[in-house]
């Protein structure tokens, strides 16, 4: 994009688009996930698969069916966050889409990303509406915005998908990183994924990068993505399964992990009430799951990695064009169903205590 362009708002020619792929265990996923890539009304111009040291039958799938993508083996699972960094600079081109293993594209899901992204040159990154593949009738992930509290304050989440009802394109926040079509110069720019993360809170983390740094980020509605089960010992579905040790770990270390390197000192200080609160009900939460020891070791490995964090917000707040009072929100809440029904008391007094303490302390907020 040029300078005429940056200042007009005119069009930009995206130019050929990469696939990145990044696959752990995935061969119940992965055919499926690559075929709806084949399958898409713009072609891609190369699909890359970073293949995670994968223990099942995931290299011979590649083997088998897809010998023309380019395959990138990293010699033990390093986590989503380093092999979509190493995808994206081994992609040969500037814009890449992003796509998680258990990802079905809808097949004008990159014709419509792109068109949107090429409308917009204030943007960065794009999004479609996820739906869950047992039930795509019901909405999974359709972006947000930042909560106070280090969390993503989703739209929509597990409502009916009534897309008639809504605009085609809206700008969000916070984007989910199971499909996302980007800017590889401005991401790798504001520094990529947080390799310290391994999994969980990557997503928001960049984009809370992103969006104080003064960028764009679009959700297309009417583009959508068919979300699979996810990774085994991590990813969380259905309301009575138990909710993974593992991922409580990440959640009590990145989400403060997060908030060091993306609020300002000020901010944490007015808000720390309401973190608080959320954290303590956090902890009832894994203390009911038998999780208490893994929620115990997420606040020792940040305490680790504290010092580390500190200095990447150095360089984070240096970037910043965006207050947090213009990015941060109060509610709604988002909770897993295994934390609390959305129609729950408990659920209910959480979100309302958390919204008003921020509506006293938002206008403190810079």
């Amino acid at each position: 994009m040029n300078d005429a362009q940056e200042q007009s708002g005119a069009a930009r020619d995206l130019g050929p688009i990469s696939a990145v792929v990044v696959n752990y265990n995935g061969e119940a996923y992965l055919e499926a996930c690559l075929r709806s890539l084949q399958a898409q009304t713009v072609p891609l111009d190369e699909i890359v698969v970073v293949e995670n040291a994968s223990t099942d039958g995931s290299l011979n799938v590649l083997n088998t069916h897809f010998r023309d993508v380019e395959l990138v083996r990293m010699t033990s699972n390093v986590g989503p966050c380093i092999a979509r960094n190493v995808g994206m600079r081994a992609a040969q081109y500037r814009f890449i889409l992003l796509v998680d293993n258990d990802v079905v594209l809808e097949p004008n899901v990159v014709e419509r990303l792109r068109d949107e992204l090429a409308r917009r040159p204030d943007a960065v990154m794009a999004q479609p509406r996820s739906v869950f593949k047992s039930d795509p009738g019901r909405i999974h992930y359709d972006g947000g915005r930042l909560h106070y509290a280090g969390l993503i304050s989703l739209f929509h989440f597990g409502e009916v998908d009534r897309r008639a009802r809504i605009p085609p394109v809206e700008e969000i926040d916070a984007a989910i990183s199971l499909c996302l079509l980007l800017d590889k110069k401005e991401v790798i720019e504001a520094g990529g994924f947080d390799e310290a993360f391994f999994i969980l809170f990557e997503d928001l983390d960049l984009s809370h990068r992103l969006r104080l740094a003064g960028h764009t980020i679009l959700k297309v509605n009417d583009a959508l993505a068919l979300h699979d089960d996810g990774t085994a010992g991590i990813s969380f579905r259905e309301e009575k399964a138990d909710y993974p040790a593992r991922r409580v770990f990440f959640h009590s270390r990145n989400r403060w992990l997060y908030m060091t390197k993306c609020f300002r000192l000020w901010t944490l200080l007015v808000a720390l009430p309401g973190i608080l609160v959320y954290e303590v009900a956090w902890l009832l939460f894994a203390l009911k799951e038998g999780n208490a020891g893994a929620w115990l070791k997420g606040k020792y490995a940040f305490l680790r990695a504290f010092r580390e964090a500190r200095r990447k917000r150095r360089w984070v707040q240096r970037r910043r064009k965006i207050g947090d009072r213009a990015l941060l929100v109060g509610g709604p809440l988002t909770l897993s169903p295994n934390l609390a029904s959305s129609r729950g008391l408990g659920a209910r007094l959480l979100d309302g205590v958390l919204r008003a303490w921020w509506g006293l302390c938002r206008w403190f907020v810079v």
